[in-house]
């Protein structure tokens, strides 16, 4: 899995997602941001994360969605519940994941980080091949770019979000990194 010179990872399915813009000329990606997502929540499988990222979510299909309309959203990257990575943006573009944001005094997260959605939410525990995965594409961009923090969704936002919530295992995954 490496990156070509956008921030597309080979290897990986990619779904191109419109909900992304330029970042500023000589940004370092300095940050990694983890996040959960379920649509509708506690649900897992099927295509409304993807259909949400790309834009196609079907508002009327489920009452949840109808407070994603007109939502423009993405992040960089997807990791499925049996651990199938889903690249919707490429690294070297800004996505759409951290929202209003502040991490170490600079705001806007979005400008100098990589978001990664799990597919999950705060009440469920991750899966073995979630965490093998996220740890792979972690040492990943860890090479291709100069990360210096990993902070959760509700590090960076700390009054507006909660993921990747208490049952993600920051210490297994902060381990499985050395």
């Amino acid at each position: 899995m490496k990156a070509d010179a956008e921030g597309w990872f080979s290897g990986v399915r990619r779904i191109a997602s419109p909900n992304c813009d330029r970042r500023a000329p000589g940004t370092a990606i300095s940050l990694l941001v983890i996040h959960n997502i379920s649509l509708p929540p506690g649900e897992f499988g099927g295509p409304a994360i993807e259909r949400l990222f790309t834009n196609t979510l079907d508002c009327d299909a489920h009452p949840y969605y109808e407070r994603l309309h007109g939502l423009k959203v993405s992040a960089h990257f997807l990791i499925r519940r049996d651990g199938q990575l889903i690249q919707f943006v490429p690294c070297g573009k800004r996505a759409w994941h951290a929202g209003v944001s502040e991490w170490q005094g600079r705001t806007r997260c979005n400008d100098f980080s990589v978001g990664i959605e799990l597919e999950g939410d705060d009440d469920t525990p991750f899966t073995p091949a979630q965490y093998a995965t996220l740890t792979r594409l972690t040492r990943r961009l860890r090479r291709r770019y100069p990360l210096r923090d990993i902070a959760g969704h509700s590090d960076i936002a700390p009054s507006r979000k909660t993921d990747p919530g208490s049952h993600f295992d920051w210490d297994r995954y902060l381990s499985s990194l050395k």
